[in-house]
């Protein structure tokens, strides 16, 4: 093994006691912090099972938004890329807000505590479906930018004419602005179980096309000369990055920055490997959102602070930072 494997290998290491230490006391801190006390041995159960059920949503939702954040990075070869970007984040909030609206006026043919997440996940694949069909004669990094770009705005302009339909019912309007700023609260055992196999799976394919996406990294036209069917590559990278954004929104709703920043913190740690950052993002993404979770329950209010504003507080500010960091170092190598 040469020294720079070893340094690298090394590096890994430490990335993951850092991670797995870090989820130890996320998890702690989110089974602790909140209204009531675990000292009550009558609220104790309770107050556990409620809590867990936070932990579990917040770490799901944040892995699989930051293993879409690594792989539409990858796709697009564009580390300012996030999985919003496809429009899947916007169609996948929509599909939940179009479901909060018909609740009192439809008889749906699932359980209502379970209407939402499957609302999050038919509009993912509908705005997936719209954006495939739009793309089916083109295979350009661009124009699936910018038709991503396009629906994502279309549909967070359906998102706000939902929203104003819905404050004619004061509370139907308070449930579908929740939502809209995201938030794990009312996230429970059933809502885990629908979107466990799903962020498996997503962050499962991820992991598998890594290769392929490290070849991409280099230009289309190397890959293809590697063996790399680059149209079949962006086809499945999209459906798995809806997928995931999918499992996303159903718990926590709309939460940003996630996607974006996280795989920006890691990379100068586990680097650009797709197979070495995959994993990374997944715990890193759990740990963050989780974090964010915990911090909107400490926060002194009448009512918990929004998970997604919470997000957009530190997100924002610490890629900024990340931002200049890179820049600054980049025109001192110049």
């Amino acid at each position: 093994m040469n020294v720079a494997t070893h340094d690298r290998a090394g590096r890994s290491t430490a990335l993951y006691v850092v991670l797995f230490v870090l989820a130890a006391l996320v998890a702690l801190s989110s089974m602790t912090v909140g209204a009531g006390s675990l000292a009550d041995e009558g609220l104790r159960e309770t107050l556990l099972s409620l809590r867990g059920a936070r932990l579990a949503a917040s770490f799901l939702a944040g892995a699989a938004l930051a293993v879409g954040g690594v792989v539409v990075q990858g796709l697009l070869r564009n580390p300012l890329a996030s999985p919003s970007i496809l429009g899947t984040t916007a169609g996948a909030a929509l599909g939940g807000q179009l479901v909060l609206l018909a609740l009192p006026f439809v008889a749906l043919p699932v359980r209502s505590e379970m209407a939402v997440p499957i609302g999050c996940l038919l509009g993912a694949l509908l705005s997936l479906l719209t954006l495939l069909a739009l793309l089916r004669h083109t295979n350009d990094a661009v124009t699936l930018l910018l038709t991503g770009f396009v629906l994502s705005s279309l549909f967070l302009a359906l998102g706000s004419f939902v929203t104003s339909l819905a404050q004619n019912d004061w509370e139907l309007g308070r449930a579908v602005v929740a939502f809209s700023l995201g938030g794990v609260s009312s996230a429970g055992t059933d809502h885990v179980l629908f979107a466990l196999p799903l962020v498996v799976a997503g962050i499962g394919a991820a992991f598998g096309w890594g290769k392929a996406l490290d070849l991409l990294l280099s230009g289309e036209e190397e890959a293809r000369s590697l063996g790399v069917d680059v149209p079949r590559l962006r086809w499945w990278s999209a459906v798995w990055v809806a997928t995931l954004v999918a499992a996303a929104v159903s718990l926590g709703g709309n939460v940003s920055f996630v996607g974006l920043v996280v795989p920006h913190v890691l990379r100068p740690f586990a680097g650009w490997s797709h197979r070495r950052l995959v994993p990374a993002a997944a715990l890193g993404g759990g740990i963050f959102l989780a974090a964010c979770d915990v911090i909107t329950r400490a926060i002194p209010s009448h009512g918990e602070i929004p998970l997604g504003v919470v997000t957009g507080l530190v997100g924002a500010p610490l890629f900024l930072f990340l931002l200049l960091r890179q820049r600054r170092a980049e025109l001192l190598r110049g």
